[in-house]
């Protein structure tokens, strides 16, 4: 038996049915309104533990819109990444909601681009900058980051006029570690032949656990699980036997960038892994507990994320290894955002990686959020499928 959405359960079952931002952004005005401050983040690599630890609520900041890139590119020049264009253009435009309640900022040295954007909208809001160290394997980084997120909690603290200690970074770290481990009992369900669950439910999930605090997501994961559960025992799932399971990694995807999503699914395609910070990377991995230096097990988890801005960024390959073992796709499609270089140049290497060691097709699709290319795509994730 093959679902669609019209006729099965959703995983998460309120008003926000296929609206992952308007469900995280209720979330956060419910945690404004109680008191709680909110820092506004724009990368896998802010500490969330320390945001949480301090007392904050974090929100995922506008980034993936094509309607405010024109507005960014009075300022911005036009063959920048459409991801830092959107960005600026939802923030001069005055309309992303996530940005308009947040508190503070937390940014972050993951690109040249978004280094000088920060600059031009430092003066907003109350901003702090993490130099995050790109050469993770050298042996000062793990030091150089622990400073850093030890700095980034002295600027929340005296922002918010609250503060964290060791004992609540720590039991926040627990609770992150419960929370991925609930995650990937979920994924599991995408590593069953026929898969188990959809992209776009992951993709809503993955929003919500960002912002969400375990405990208040409990209730959310045991009817998830109850539903999941109930789809296995009635044979419900989602594809064919036959249909092409498709490993998607590379850039972030979210809002109008999920037309790639979209394309592979009505070419008869199954996302089965979203290789990315907006899909399941961020819960892939857990922090050390109990090491006496929760600042430093924190720090040593996020220099773990294999973001292509670091170098050599050895554990990407390692993680896909991990990622193709555990959800048998039949082919890898990488995204790639226009101007992302370091995305770009290192899928070299993941295409090598893919077809040599793992024999597995591979497609690179170079997009932005605009949907001029979406034929073109479709002809080309058509053309892939094809050849298996």
């Amino acid at each position: 038996m093959k679902f669609n959405v019209t006729d099965v359960k959703p995983l998460i079952e309120d008003e926000f049915v296929g609206e992952a931002a308007k469900r995280a952004l209720q979330y956060i005005q419910t945690k404004r309104s109680a008191g709680m401050p909110v820092a506004g983040i724009y990368c896998g690599y802010a500490p969330m533990e320390v945001i949480r630890a301090v007392g904050a609520v974090p929100a995922i900041l506008c980034a993936f819109a094509n309607k405010t890139i024109a507005a960014a590119e009075a300022v911005l020049p036009a063959n920048l990444c459409p991801l830092i264009k959107s960005s600026y253009g939802f923030i001069i435009t005055d309309t992303c909601p996530f940005f308009g309640i947040s508190d503070a900022v937390v940014a972050e040295t993951t690109c040249d681009g978004k280094k000088k954007m920060f600059e031009l909208i430092s003066h907003y809001k109350p901003m702090f900058v993490m130099d995050l160290p790109q050469l993770p394997d050298e042996k000062e980084a793990l030091a150089n980051w622990a400073t850093m997120i030890t700095k980034l909690q002295g600027f929340l603290e005296k922002t918010f006029e609250k503060s964290a200690t060791p004992e609540g970074i720590e039991a926040e770290i627990k609770a992150t570690n419960i929370k991925n481990r609930l995650m990937n009992r979920v994924f599991d369900y995408a590593t069953k032949k026929p898969s188990l669950l959809k992209w776009s439910e992951t993709y809503e999930l993955a929003f919500l656990a960002q912002v969400a605090t375990t405990e208040d997501l409990q209730p959310i994961f045991q009817e998830v699980f109850k539903t999941l559960e109930e789809r296995e025992a009635k044979g419900v799932y989602y594809g064919t036997a036959s249909a092409p399971r498709v490993l998607v990694t590379g850039c972030p995807v979210g809002g109008d960038s999920t037309k790639v999503y979209k394309i592979i699914e009505e070419a008869g395609g199954v996302v089965v892994a979203m290789d990315s910070c907006t899909g399941m990377k961020p819960f892939m991995t857990e922090i050390e507990e109990n090491t006496g230096n929760p600042i430093a097990a924190v720090a040593a988890r996020y220099l773990q994320l294999p973001c292509s801005c670091m170098t050599p960024n050895t554990r990407r390959l390692d993680e896909l290894d991990k990622t193709i073992a555990r959800f048998q796709p039949d082919v890898v499609i990488e995204v790639v955002l226009h101007a992302c270089h370091s995305y770009n140049i290192e899928a070299y290497k993941i295409m090598n990686h893919a077809k040599n060691k793992h024999n597995l097709p591979y497609l690179k699709i170079e997009t932005d959020y605009s949907d001029g290319d979406v034929e073109q795509i479709r002809t080309r994730v058509e053309a892939l499928f094809d050849s298996l």
